[in-house]
């Protein structure tokens, strides 16, 4: 633990002396989406942290999920490198009460939250990404429980630039082999975008096989302004990972998995806009295939699913300090499996917001939110954000009840085949997982360039869904189950508080036009209590006590030096069929240099896990060691 804050000390130093100079940014005064209707950051009452496009190009990670681990206050539980698969947390709670965005449109796998990781963009396509923690289902329905992490693209959020375009070519390790490719360019009325990502390697050695990942994602989008009135964009997204998933979900050392999960994504956007009205249309598609191989003496499961889903917003303003939202939104999962079965089901929801500025220092949001989950249960879900905010400091608070509904997996786990002889068994009578959350922070700007921001937190959980053994003449459906097998069937059996702090520093700063200097620091302390006062089950508190995150970048005309870092404590546990153990902490640092060459051209290396930590974020996943990398990018314009 001592190495995060003695490089934590080390950056804050550096960000002091530099502070005597240069060119003020204004921390507060970016427009984020955190009410459904863009506001600025400082009237939201929430904790957000926004990374832009610019910044993600420095930052030493080649996927998006590899990217978010290293953002303030977001655990990323990775059971794979570049992109096989990650589950992400934030503030505590599980890998499904994170909800996934992509320009308003919700990418959350109905099948498992291990797939939320999966993101079918291209990283040419971003012009930012927005990290908004706390309850937000009120905002955007089930799953919206311990934050959202949205994506705003280049052709949806219609930006300045004319064009832009690059290509990144890395090979290191591992016979590793990275290409990331992009291009915007407005004509006329039109903004185009697209790009496409791969990341391939025979990966690190395992336990008699490698894990080998073969991950290609390509997308392409437009936007047209038709006129004065009418903006018109839709993308179309194709995603694909192939990886050896040994010890992925289990601990079995009969355990070889493979698995390959293809995503095909559409979404379409209408946004009308005359005088104080705005009136704002979405509609997407998820189809996804997932084909998972335990070892080669077993039978595939084999998934299909489907997540269609559109909603409608109607936004009338009243005047500069008042503004009233209300939407509806309705989504449809199915899924055809040879092990969960064939379903399909249907949730609705209808939201208010109003977004009140009772004075120049004082916001308010409240929200309320109806929601029809998969049970036909009426949900409300209400939610009030606060702001006082002066020139350099900001008070703010919020409170809300949030939902999360059961994944297929829980729901159907094993249903469907002729005969099972032990494991995790779904239950199709699970309710949603429901929680009040409350929470009050502070941010604090010295100087613009500088935000330095604290928050308290709780969330009060209740029906949470965990997987309880239970013997077989207490299973509700014994129909495939062997009399002798051992299980664990999927329950609402738990409430758990889940009550933490956070305190963030953020420094973005130019100094002229070719130095910079950026960074995000963060640390996150978590408790998950039960009832009683006792620790509740892996599953419910499967998180980092302790987490402490960094990204930094500073530009010095035509050097760049780029250094990620993370520090998490949390509990330990063994597997011993495995002969191993999770570390009860571990820090990772990773560095990149870059060398501008030419003004389109620029030779980077980068080194992963720097001090050759071995390390796991899950039981028996084991991650790469020191891994050394380069390459080049250039610029089309």
């Amino acid at each position: 633990m001592k190495k995060f804050p003695v490089l934590l000390f080390l950056i804050f130093l550096m960000v002091k002396g530099f502070a005597q100079t240069g060119k003020i940014q204004e921390m507060d005064s970016i427009t984020v989406s955190a009410t459904i209707v863009p506001v600025k950051a400082a009237q939201t009452g929430r904790s957000i942290t926004t990374v832009s496009a610019e910044e993600i190009k420095k930052i030493p990670a080649q996927t998006i999920d590899e990217l978010l681990r290293y953002l303030p206050g977001v655990e990323v539980q990775a059971r794979g490198p570049k992109g096989s698969q990650s589950d992400i947390l934030i503030r505590g709670g599980t890998f499904q009460q994170v909800l996934i965005i992509i320009d308003g449109v919700r990418v959350n796998d109905p099948v498992t939250g291990h797939f939320n990781g999966y993101f079918p963009i291209a990283t040419a396509e971003i012009e930012r990404i927005e990290i908004l923690r706390g309850a937000s289902s009120a905002l955007y329905g089930s799953d919206a429980v311990g934050g959202v992490v949205q994506i705003i693209t280049k052709t949806f959020a219609g930006t300045n630039e004319n064009k832009s375009g690059s290509v990144t070519l890395s090979l290191g390790e591992y016979s590793y082999l990275n290409t990331d490719i992009g291009l915007q360019h407005k004509i006329g009325k039109w903004n185009l975008a697209g790009g496409a990502v791969v990341n391939n390697s025979r990966g690190i050695q395992q336990r008699g096989m490698r894990g080998s990942f073969h991950n290609y994602t390509t997308s392409f989008s437009a936007a047209v302004k038709a006129n004065n009135n009418w903006n018109l964009g839709f993308r179309l997204a194709y995603d694909s990972r192939d990886f050896g998933a040994q010890n992925f979900y289990t601990s079995f050392t009969s355990d070889s998995a493979t698995e390959k999960v293809n995503t095909f994504w559409s979404q379409a956007q209408a946004r009308w806009r005359k005088g104080k009205l705005l009136w704002v249309s979405s509609a997407g598609y998820k189809g996804t295939h997932d084909n998972y191989l335990f070892n080669k003496m077993s039978i595939a499961n084999n998934n299909i699913s489907s997540l269609i889903q559109a909603q409608s917003y109607l936004h009338y303003t009243f005047n500069t300090s008042l503004g009233l939202t209300a939407g509806m939104q309705i989504i449809n999962k199915g899924i055809k499996s040879n092990d969960r079965g064939n379903h399909r089901l249907t949730q609705m929801g209808f939201y208010t917001i109003l977004n009140s500025e009772l004075n120049k220092h004082f916001t308010l949001h409240p929200a309320l939110r109806v929601e029809y989950d998969s049970k036909e249960n009426l949900n409300f879900l209400p939610q009030l954000n606060a702001s006082l905010h002066f020139s350099k400091i900001q008070l703010r608070g919020a409170v809300g009840r949030t939902i999360r509904d059961a994944d297929f997996t829980e729901r159907y786990n094993n249903y469907a085949k002729l005969l099972v002889t032990g494991g995790r068994i779904g239950n199709p009578d699970l309710y949603a997982e429901t929680a009040w959350t409350y929470e009050l922070g502070v941010d604090f700007m010295p100087v613009n360039h500088l935000k330095i921001s604290g928050t308290v937190f709780q969330r009060n959980q209740s029906k949470m869904i965990d997987y309880v053994p239970t013997p077989y003449s207490e299973m509700p459906n014994q129909h495939n189950l062997s009399p002798t097998g051992s299980y664990a069937l999927a329950l609402n059996i738990s409430s758990v508080t889940n009550s933490g702090w956070e305190l963030f520093v953020q420094w973005k700063r130019n100094f002229s036009q070719n130095s910079s200097l950026v960074l995000q620091a963060g640390a996150t302390g978590l408790n998950s209590k039960l009832p009683d006062g006792s620790t509740p089950g892996l599953y419910l508190s499967n998180h980092a006590n302790f987490l402490g995150n960094l990204m930094a970048s500073i530009q010095l005309k035509r050097i760049n030096l780029s250094i990620s870092a993370l520090y998490k404590k949390r509990p330990s546990q063994e597997a011993t069929g495995l002969n191993t153990v999770l570390n009860k902490n571990y820090f990772l640092l990773n560095t990149r240099i870059g060398f501008l060459i030419t003004r389109k051209m620029n030779l980077f290396m980068q080194v992963d896990n720097v001090s050759n930590t071995s390390y796991t974020d899950l039981l028996g996943a084991q991650m790469p060691g020191r891994w050394i990398m380069g390459g080049v990018t250039f610029s089309f314009f």
